[in-house]
């Protein structure tokens, strides 16, 4: 997890969490077709279309997981977030990434987010915040399998660090366009299969043996996933409503955030 820290803001402590005035939390993810927000004492508060209109008509801001245009985004945010924060607060926001091109998305989504005003800005891994909402054992490897609107993950996590990673620009939305389901599905296996092939360590075979955590809206799609337990030899599991896992994983990591010594002041 990244932390981005405001340095003239680091001797304020905190309180006890979650009744803090100084420092309401915010959780987000920024997808390509939905923006999810979760705030502290409130729970999940948007699940919008992730949408600007900046005078000319709708356009979408972020685009195969990738943000593409940031002042787009901090409008909507501003828009969608800037009424429902304390006046005087100042947020701890924890925002989700993709795992591959995580560090132009990290750096476009703190810029944008500035436009709330936060206190620190904390980014995590998308499929560790799945992992976090589910509950998931992180001292044992572990697939996590995250099929968006536009963009299908698979990653290795290993003691909860990303060790392995591979994505295709592949996602619901393109069902739409006439993309036969089972491509996502093949999509998933041939990741894994590549992933598996040049695994010089028993990392992808443990986390097999062990199943695959399935994710995002294209985990609600049978027409994708009844085909991944034989495509992949191993069980495939869904994390319980899959597609808000990752705002709920983020949201988790709100509490142990709110007392990290960079943002208290503590050594």
């Amino acid at each position: 997890m990244t932390v981005i820290r405001h340095p003239r803001r680091a001797s304020v402590r905190h309180r006890n969490w979650p009744p803090c005035r100084r420092c309401s939390g915010l959780a987000l993810d920024l997808g390509s077709a939905r923006t999810r927000a979760w705030l502290a004492g409130r729970g999940v508060v948007l699940d919008v279309p992730t949408v600007t209109f900046p005078g000319t008509g709708a356009v979408h801001p972020v685009r195969r997981g990738t943000i593409v245009d940031t002042a787009g985004t901090a409008r909507m945010l501003d828009r969608l977030l800037g009424h429902r924060l304390p006046r005087f607060g100042r947020p701890l926001v924890v925002v989700t990434a993709p795992v591959l091109d995580g560090p132009a998305f990290r750096a476009a989504a703190r810029t944008a987010v500035e436009v709330l005003r936060p206190r620190a800005v904390l980014t995590v891994p998308g499929a560790r915040a799945v992992a976090l909402a589910a509950g998931a054992d992180h001292l044992r490897p572990l697939l996590v399998v995250d099929i968006g609107a536009q963009l299908t993950e698979v990653v290795l996590l290993a003691d909860g660090a990303v060790t392995d990673a591979r994505r295709a620009a592949l996602g619901t939305a393109d069902l739409t366009g006439g993309t036969a389901p089972s491509l996502i599905t093949e999509a998933v296996v041939g990741m894994v299969t590549a992933m598996l092939r040049q695994d010089r360590t028993e990392l992808t075979r443990a986390a097999l043996r062990r199943g695959v955590l399935l994710a995002g809206g294209g985990a609600l799609r049978p027409d994708i996933t009844r085909g991944l337990p034989e495509g992949l030899g191993c069980p495939v599991r869904q994390v319980p409503s899959p597609h808000t896992a990752a705002v709920r994983g983020a949201a988790g990591l709100l509490a142990a955030a709110h007392h990290h010594p960079s943002l208290t002041g503590t050594v």
